[in-house]
């Protein structure tokens, strides 16, 4: 049986310190079929450089973070895609074996995140832990399911919405998802998250998007609802956190 290929797609930006880290977790993989994709703004930090070490890349001038990562979709050909963007890694060389052994012909694949510092420490398991079972309406209480770790069928996404700036990514995931007819979890850490970006530089824009993206799919009521649980969970989950470090 034929495995399928994944697409790789890397969207980098002056990102000197973190791209060989990343490049290497996927050209470490033991999965044989990967297509690897770097799209480059035309750093000038010296990322450029590490990257014309290795092959299988692109360097284009992009227009923002979504610009970007819809060149690295337009020259996908494989049979499904996942971002891993500059500072993120898979969890370990045998991540993308394990995932395509766990079920066959899934159109999505998911799991769960590690979240680490930048210098790779860990910092322990994401906050929104990945559903046991994951739908379109999944997103309704916060993203709980990271970009780096999920596989989708590259015939279900479509060009990330450039009205969004810093949350795209939502958006993406959910209108595959509502496409997909067979999910799986493979229910074991597949990425490690590089906490920071410009959604945690620039918060309150990137809520305004989460919350506009959220309407647009599960309506206003339910959307205001949903954030009054996101907020109390938020609240009890630092304050659990205090009470544990103290």
């Amino acid at each position: 049986m034929l495995k399928p290929v994944l697409c790789v797609i890397t969207v980098v930006y002056n990102n000197v310190r973190d791209i060989e880290r990343t490049t290497l977790s996927v050209l470490n993989q033991t999965y044989p079929n990967i297509q690897y994709i770097v799209v480059d703004g035309l750093s000038t930090d010296g990322t450029l450089e590490i990257i014309k070490r290795y092959e299988n890349r692109i360097s284009e001038k992009d227009e923002g973070i979504y610009d970007a990562m819809n060149k690295g979709l337009a020259a996908a050909t494989g049979d499904y895609v996942i971002f891993m963007n500059s500072g993120d890694e898979f969890y370990e060389p045998g991540t993308v074996d394990k995932v395509f052994a766990t079920s066959g012909d899934a159109d999505i694949y998911y799991g769960e995140t590690e979240m680490i510092d930048n210098t790779g420490k860990s910092l322990g398991q994401r906050r929104h832990k990945a559903p046991v079972n994951f739908t379109w309406r999944s997103f309704k209480y916060g993203m709980s399911v990271s970009h780096q770790a999920i596989y989708i069928r590259r015939s279900l996404v479509e060009p990330y919405d450039p009205k969004y700036h810093l949350s795209a990514d939502i958006d993406w995931i959910i209108r595959a998802a509502k496409k997909a007819k067979k999910i799986v979890n493979v229910n074991r850490y597949v990425a490690k998250y590089l906490v920071g970006g410009m959604s945690k530089t620039k918060h309150r824009q990137s809520l305004q998007e989460r919350f506009d993206i959220m309407k647009h799919y599960y309506g206003l009521l339910p959307t205001i609802f949903n954030h009054a649980v996101i907020a109390f969970n938020l609240g009890w989950y630092w304050l659990r956190n205090r009470r544990t470090n103290d």
